[in-house]
Protein backbone atom coordinates (compact mmCIF):
# COMPACT_ATOMS: atom_id res chain seq x y z
CA UNK A 1 0.00 0.00 0.00
CA UNK A 2 1.26 3.46 -0.82
CA UNK A 3 0.23 6.95 0.18
CA UNK A 4 0.86 9.93 -2.07
CA UNK A 5 2.40 12.86 -0.18
CA UNK A 6 1.76 16.37 -1.49
CA UNK A 7 2.23 19.87 -0.15
CA UNK A 8 1.73 23.37 -1.50
CA UNK A 9 5.00 24.30 0.28
CA UNK A 10 7.08 22.52 -2.38
CA UNK A 11 6.88 22.79 -6.17
CA UNK A 12 4.11 20.89 -7.89
CA UNK A 13 5.31 18.03 -10.08
CA UNK A 14 6.14 18.99 -13.66
CA UNK A 15 5.42 15.52 -15.03
CA UNK A 16 3.76 12.19 -14.25
CA UNK A 17 5.08 11.78 -10.70
CA UNK A 18 4.31 12.83 -7.13
CA UNK A 19 6.36 14.83 -4.63
CA UNK A 20 6.75 11.72 -2.48
CA UNK A 21 5.39 8.26 -1.83
CA UNK A 22 5.02 6.82 1.66
CA UNK A 23 4.90 3.05 1.92
CA UNK A 24 4.77 1.62 5.40
CA UNK A 25 7.17 3.78 7.40
CA UNK A 26 9.42 4.62 4.42
CA UNK A 27 9.20 7.84 2.43
CA UNK A 28 10.65 8.15 -1.06
CA UNK A 29 10.85 11.72 -2.33
CA UNK A 30 11.10 12.74 -5.94
CA UNK A 31 14.10 14.81 -6.87
CA UNK A 32 13.72 18.45 -5.93
CA UNK A 33 15.13 21.35 -7.88
CA UNK A 34 15.27 25.03 -6.95
CA UNK A 35 11.74 26.10 -7.83
CA UNK A 36 10.25 28.56 -5.37
CA UNK A 37 6.78 27.10 -4.68
CA UNK A 38 5.28 30.53 -3.95
CA UNK A 39 6.27 32.08 -7.27
CA UNK A 40 6.85 28.93 -9.37
CA UNK A 41 10.13 30.45 -10.56
CA UNK A 42 13.63 29.02 -10.52
CA UNK A 43 16.07 30.28 -7.89
CA UNK A 44 19.43 30.27 -9.68
CA UNK A 45 21.18 33.31 -8.15
CA UNK A 46 24.22 31.24 -7.12
CA UNK A 47 24.84 27.58 -6.26
CA UNK A 48 24.46 28.07 -2.49
CA UNK A 49 21.11 29.87 -2.86
CA UNK A 50 19.98 27.25 -5.37
CA UNK A 51 20.94 24.40 -3.03
CA UNK A 52 19.18 26.08 -0.10
CA UNK A 53 15.95 26.26 -2.11
CA UNK A 54 16.28 22.57 -3.00
CA UNK A 55 16.75 21.68 0.67
CA UNK A 56 13.80 23.87 1.72
CA UNK A 57 11.64 22.07 -0.84
CA UNK A 58 12.76 18.71 0.56
CA UNK A 59 12.06 19.95 4.09
CA UNK A 60 8.50 20.86 3.07
CA UNK A 61 7.91 17.40 1.57
CA UNK A 62 9.34 15.72 4.68
CA UNK A 63 7.11 17.86 6.91
CA UNK A 64 4.05 16.90 4.82
CA UNK A 65 4.84 13.31 5.83
CA UNK A 66 5.37 14.34 9.49
CA UNK A 67 9.13 13.82 9.17
CA UNK A 68 12.31 15.90 9.42
CA UNK A 69 15.85 15.59 8.08
CA UNK A 70 16.57 13.45 11.17
CA UNK A 71 14.50 10.71 9.52
CA UNK A 72 16.54 10.73 6.28
CA UNK A 73 18.61 7.58 5.78
CA UNK A 74 19.74 8.06 2.16
CA UNK A 75 20.13 10.95 -0.23
CA UNK A 76 21.07 11.23 -3.88
CA UNK A 77 22.62 14.42 -5.22
CA UNK A 78 22.89 15.12 -8.92
CA UNK A 79 25.00 18.10 -9.96
CA UNK A 80 25.92 19.56 -13.32
CA UNK A 81 29.42 20.65 -12.26
CA UNK A 82 31.57 18.75 -9.74
CA UNK A 83 33.47 21.99 -9.11
CA UNK A 84 30.35 23.13 -7.17
CA UNK A 85 30.55 20.12 -4.83
CA UNK A 86 32.11 22.02 -1.91
CA UNK A 87 29.54 24.81 -1.92
CA UNK A 88 26.63 22.38 -2.35
CA UNK A 89 28.01 20.21 0.45
CA UNK A 90 28.31 23.22 2.75
CA UNK A 91 24.60 24.04 2.40
CA UNK A 92 23.46 20.39 2.36
CA UNK A 93 25.52 19.63 5.47
CA UNK A 94 23.85 22.43 7.44
CA UNK A 95 20.60 20.41 7.40
CA UNK A 96 22.11 17.33 9.05
CA UNK A 97 23.86 16.39 12.29
CA UNK A 98 27.27 15.02 11.24
CA UNK A 99 27.00 12.08 13.63
CA UNK A 100 23.68 10.95 12.11
CA UNK A 101 24.05 12.09 8.51
CA UNK A 102 22.47 9.77 5.93
CA UNK A 103 24.20 7.59 3.38
CA UNK A 104 24.66 9.49 0.13
CA UNK A 105 26.00 9.58 -3.37
CA UNK A 106 26.84 12.63 -5.44
CA UNK A 107 26.94 12.26 -9.20
CA UNK A 108 27.86 14.75 -11.90
CA UNK A 109 25.41 14.56 -14.78
CA UNK A 110 25.35 16.11 -18.24
CA UNK A 111 22.06 17.93 -17.76
CA UNK A 112 19.25 18.34 -15.23
CA UNK A 113 15.58 19.36 -15.65
CA UNK A 114 15.11 23.02 -16.55
CA UNK A 115 18.92 23.30 -16.82
CA UNK A 116 19.35 23.62 -13.05
CA UNK A 117 22.67 22.92 -11.35
CA UNK A 118 21.56 20.59 -8.55
CA UNK A 119 18.78 18.08 -7.85
CA UNK A 120 18.41 16.11 -4.61
CA UNK A 121 16.13 13.28 -3.52
CA UNK A 122 15.94 11.48 -0.17
CA UNK A 123 14.65 8.34 1.45
CA UNK A 124 13.42 8.69 5.03
CA UNK A 125 12.14 6.26 7.66
CA UNK A 126 9.86 7.08 10.55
Amino acid sequence: MKTVITTKNAPAPIGPYNQAILTGNTLFTSGQIAINPETNTLVLDDIKTETKQVMQNLKAVLEAASMTFEHVIKSSIFISNMDDFGLINEVYGSYFDDANAPARETVQVARLPKNVNVEISVIAIK
